[in-house]
C-alpha cells in the first residue's frame, strides 16, 4: 500500500478540481481551499502542498475515482522544459562514439501536447510513429535565478512522472530542433499526481521503468543520471527565472521503440505505464486522432 501523499488535479461534471487521492477515492481540497489556492500552482507556490496534504489525512474520500477524469498535475505551467539525453545507455544508443556531454539538451514543449493518467495519447495523422520515453519529472516550488547546486534541491516542490511521447520522423524534419516531433497535441502524459519533496534520498536512487502492455522496455535508475537533479536546476536556472509549478522532465533510459529493429512504435489498443519508486504509476493507452 502506497503511503506517500498523493495531490491530484481532475475534473468531473463540476469543472476542475485538486484533492488529495486515498483508499477508495479523492478527498475534494478544492472545496475546502479553492478560495485560498485555486489550483495546486497556488498551493505550491504559497509552500503549502504538505499542508493540504496533512488536512486530508484520516478525511473520507468525496468523489469516487471513477468519476473523475485526471488532469495533469500542473495546470497551465509557466514552462515544460525537458532534458533530451540523460542516462548512459540512452547516450551509447547514438553510436558517435562521443563520451558524456559536457551539458544538457533540452527542449520546450506545451502543456496542450500532455493529457493526464487513464487517457489515451493520441496517435496523429501525420503519422504512425509514436513513440514512449518514462521520465521522472521536479515540479519547482520557489522562485530563483542563478541557482547554487548547494541550494537547487531547495527549490523542488514536488515529483510526479512523464510518458514524453514523440513523433519519431517529426523530429527528424529540420536540422537541429525537435520541436515539431515533441509537442502534436495530447501525444505525451503528465501524472497521475504530485508527491510533495522532502528530502534528497527522496530522489537519489529511485528506480524508473516503462511497459508497453506489461512488457518491461525502459528501467534504470536516477542515481546513474549524467545530468543530476542538482545540476539541472542550477544550469536551467542560468538562463532562465524558474517560478513554482515550473515543470522539467529528467530524461528517459535507453529501450524506447525507435531503438528496437524493427522500430516497435505505439499503436491504437497498446497500454504504456510508467512507474517509479515513491511516485506511483502513470498510464495511458492509445488511440488515434479522430477524423
Amino acid at each position: 500500500m502506497m503511503t506517500f501523499p498523493r495531490l491530484a488535479t481532475f475534473s468531473t461534471g463540476n469543472g476542475t478540481s485538486y484533492g488529495a487521492v486515498v483508499d477508495g477515492g479523492i478527498v475534494d481540497l478544492s472545496a475546502r481551499h479553492g478560495k485560498t489556492w485555486p489550483t495546486l500552482r497556488e498551493v505550491i507556490a504559497d509552500q503549502a502542498l504538505t499542508r493540504i496534504a496533512d488536512d486530508a489525512a484520516g478525511r473520507a474520500p468525496d468523489i469516487a475515482l471513477d468519476a473523475i477524469t485526471w488532469q495533469p498535475p500542473i495546470p497551465a505551467p509557466e514552462k515544460i522544459i525537458c532534458i533530451g539525453v540523460n542516462y548512459p545507455d540512452r547516450n551509447a544508443e547514438y553510436k558517435d562514439g562521443q563520451d558524456a556531454p559536457k551539458y544538457p539538451s533540452m527542449f520546450m514543449r506545451t502543456p496542450r501536447s500532455f493529457v493526464g493518467h487513464e487517457t489515451p495519447l493520441v496517435r496523429p495523422r501525420a503519422s504512425t510513429q509514436l513513440d514512449y520515453e518514462g521520465e521522472v519529472v521536479i515540479v519547482i516550488g520557489k522562485t530563483g535565478r542563478h541557482i547554487a547546486e548547494r541550494d537547487a534541491l531547495d527549490h523542488i516542490a514536488a515529483l510526479t512522472l512523464c510518458n514524453e511521447g514523440t513523433i519519431r520522423d517529426w523530429v527528424r524534419h529540420a536540422k537541429f530542433n525537435v520541436t515539431q516531433g515533441k509537442n502534436f497535441d495530447g501525444t505525451g502524459s503528465l501524472g497521475p499526481w504530485l508527491v510533495p519533496y522532502t528530502d534528497e534520498a527522496q530522489i537519489a536512487d529511485i528506480a524508473l521503468t516503462t511497459r508497453v502492455n506489461g512488457e518491461t522496455r525502459q528501467s534504470d535508475r536516477t542515481s546513474r543520471m549524467m545530468f543530476s537533479f542538482r545540476y539541472i536546476i542550477n544550469y536551467i536556472s542560468t538562463f532562465t527565472t524558474l517560478v513554482p509549478g515550473d515543470v522539467i522532465v529528467t530524461g528517459t533510459p535507453t529501450g524506447a521503440g525507435a531503438r528496437f529493429d524493427p522500430p516497435r512504435f505505439l499503436k491504437p489498443g497498446d497500454v504504456i505505464e510508467v512507474e517509479a519508486d515513491g511516485i506511483g504509476l502513470l498510464r495511458n493507452g492509445v488511440v488515434d486522432e479522430a477524423v
